[in-house]
């Protein structure tokens, strides 16, 4: 039986509060608790909260100690919308984009999100399982305890189905929890590029029911933009996941406004992603449903976009989250410091908004908010240590990760020096 004792924090941040994804007001409130403490047991949180009241706890005693130093503590990074498995990054597109190529101008020369496609039909499965497992120890150093992992660079029945696959064989190789998505309808793929509903159907009726007969995802996800998938498919797709029992999730009103925020928020979508183009009845439709808003900066910052309007969404009363959007072509950033940074600076979130987005709201983005997300007894013994003495220091510096250590559900699975034991 493990057991650990997490003593000397100087702050610790315990995200406690509604049993629901916190919204405007809420969102300030990161549970703040000076010289704080948490006990741990078999990766769940027995206690946490004010050091005299945690050690009092019967089974304190006989806990190992993990010391703090002084230091911030708070939950894991939940991370809900990332790219993970690929087998190659863009630096093409990269180079060509900052000469001036449009999007347009680097598909035609053979880049974009269908050269990605080819590199993963060419890869077999383990190998895509191991360039996940090395990914998934970078997102640990950096303080990400769990992770959404989508396929969408398949587009045909075998290689999303690989990709999902190789998602399970990571899970083997590392203690990041990860969690599958299926984003079939991420493009269409050039084979059908002329037969667009009949991908649709493959879509709709092979490949929703086999990653759902096999378990290999939790959600489906689709790209609803012009040039990519309309409104109807878009609402084809989410009922076919809902005859399949897996939630919905949607990249909306990223390049252009598609409506597709109200069909999200009507079908209880967990999360609507990205919303650079969300207007004031998008708002008050996010702010009266159960949806999630997931903001992912990264990848705005990273093209040079406007961002999205993460002060309007707060203040208008919606659950705002905070992810990476980790991918090989739009954001080749892993690091949730970084993304809190430009969300603070370029959004104007403040510091508690920022770090409630990045753990309790990213658990409910990903349907994980009653056991993931905060530190309250039940949940996971997620916790991460920060080189810092006020939370506030975690977006303000930017430029290294600044994690002591990492914890994920009761054990040090990262650390930059020796326990303090």
């Amino acid at each position: 039986m493990a057991r650990h004792l997490i003593l000397n924090a100087g702050q610790l941040l315990t995200m406690a509060g509604p049993d629901a994804a916190r919204r405007g007001r809420e969102m300030a409130s990161v549970g703040l608790v000076r010289d704080g403490a948490a006990l741990v047991e078999d990766g769940i949180i027995l206690a946490a909260g004010l050091r005299d009241i945690v050690l009092r706890h019967d089974k304190a005693a006989s806990a190992k100690i993990v010391d703090a130093g002084g230091r911030v503590v708070l939950p894991g990074f939940v991370d809900s919308h990332a790219h993970p498995i690929f087998a190659s990054p863009r630096l093409s597109d990269f180079e060509a984009r900052l000469k001036g190529a449009t999007y347009a101008e680097i598909a035609q020369s053979g880049g974009g999100i269908l050269s990605t496609v080819n590199g993963v039909r060419g890869a077999r499965q383990e190998q895509l399982a191991a360039g996940l497992a090395r990914w998934a120890q970078r997102f640990l150093e950096c303080g990400t305890t769990t992770l959404e992992a989508k396929s969408g660079y398949g587009l045909d029945l075998e290689t999303e189905i690989k990709m999902l696959r190789s998602v399970a064989g990571a899970g083997g190789q590392t203690p990041l929890q990860l969690v599958p998505t299926l984003l079939g309808a991420h493009a269409l793929p050039p084979e059908l590029k002329d037969r667009r509903e009949d991908y649709v159907k493959q879509v709709c009726e092979e490949m929703i029911p086999a990653a759902a007969r096999e378990k290999l995802a939790r959600f489906v996800d689709v790209f609803c933009e012009q040039g990519f998938f309309t409104l109807e498919e878009a609402a084809r797709i989410r009922e076919a996941a809902a005859r399949a029992g897996l939630g919905f999730k949607i990249h909306a009103e990223q390049l252009s406004r598609s409506g597709s925020v109200g069909m999200a928020v009507k079908g209880l979508a967990v999360s609507a992603d990205h919303l650079d183009c969300a207007d004031a009845s998008d708002i008050k439709n996010l702010a009266e449903g159960q949806t999630v808003s997931c903001l992912v900066p990264g990848s705005n910052y990273f093209l040079g976009k406007p961002y999205p309007p993460a002060r309007r969404l707060i203040d208008g009363g919606a659950a705002v989250a905070l992810a990476t959007d980790f991918n090989p072509g739009t954001c080749p950033c892993w690091d949730m410091r970084m993304i809190l940074s430009i969300a603070c600076t370029q959004m104007k979130m403040t510091p508690a908004e920022a770090l409630t987005a990045a753990t309790v709201n990213g658990a409910w983005a990903l349907g994980l908010g009653k056991s993931h997300g905060s530190l309250e007894p039940g949940k996971a013994g997620d916790l991460i240590c920060y080189d810092a003495e006020d939370y506030r220091e975690i977006p303000y510096y930017f430029g290294s990760t600044g994690v002591v250590w990492t914890m994920k559900r009761g054990a040090v699975v990262h650390s930059t020096e020796a326990p303090r034991l």
